[in-house]
């Protein structure tokens, strides 16, 4: 396994989404403190909407969120009130419950018809807002991600076209077995941040948990496994279900 990587195991998911909830405050009160804002990408999925619930409910009043920007890492490439976006789902349990200034809030330009247009905008957007020279990929304080049944991360399905990019910061990526692009952050741009925190609950993940951190497949197989941060933090974040194929010394 990783040695710079954390395994936070929890017992239940509610346990877990507590956990990940005071690892997102801390985070974001270190960014602060350091560098005077705070970056996060968030993800979609089930898992992460209990976790925004949570920090809405709880952080609302306390936090500084006029220094705190809001991005994600990957979207559906559907329009942002369907019921698919991820957008939309961190509008309905988060953002909409606090009072995040709405220009520190980027969604992904996920209606327009073209999925390759949408992430060139929105790579020009991160070009823009993190001051990127030729060949920089921005630094998130803190990248959420969750982990598909199938060992994908973001939207890097195996062993699709996405895994092999080296220079863009967001492309889309087609995924032939959901007959769609879903439009992604690359790999070069996980493996920037000064965090990247998976959150992985349930049984059914328990399989692919086990090959993706203890297996000998090959990344493009489970590409969760190449989400390795260069020079930040990688913590994996998962309940007892997920957790039950591992080893005892994981």
């Amino acid at each position: 396994m990783n040695s710079s990587l954390e395994l936070r195991k929890l017992t239940t998911p509610q346990d877990l989404f507590q956990a990940a909830a005071e690892e997102v405050l801390h985070a974001a009160a270190d960014a602060i403190t350091q560098r005077g804002r705070f970056t996060i990408a968030l993800s979609g999925g089930s898992t992460p909407r209990n976790l925004y619930t949570l920090i809405a409910a709880n952080a609302s009043g306390s936090l500084p969120w006029d220094q705190m920007f809001f991005f994600w890492g990957d979207e559906r490439h559907v329009p942002p009130d369907d019921p698919e976006s991820n957008y939309r789902m961190a509008k309905e349990t988060l953002l909409s419950k606090i009072p995040v200034p709405p220009a520190n809030i980027f969604p992904v330009p996920a209606e327009k018809s073209d999925a390759s247009a949408a992430a060139q905008t929105y790579e020009q957007t991160l070009q823009k807002f993190f001051a990127l020279s030729a060949g920089e990929f921005p630094r998130f304080d803190l990248i959420l991600l969750g982990m598909g049944p199938d060992g994908h991360a973001a939207s890097l399905f195996p062993e699709t076209a996405a895994l092999q990019e080296k220079s863009r910061l967001v492309v889309a990526n087609w995924v032939e077995k959901l007959q769609t692009s879903r439009i992604t952050f690359t790999l070069p741009v996980l493996n920037a941040a000064r965090c990247v925190a998976f959150l992985v609950s349930g049984a059914d993940k328990a399989a692919v948990l086990h090959e993706v951190l203890e297996g000998n497949a090959p990344g493009e197989k489970y590409p969760s496994k190449l989400v390795r941060p260069s020079e930040g933090k990688l913590i994996w974040f998962v309940d007892r279900a997920a957790a039950s194929e591992l080893s005892a010394a994981a």
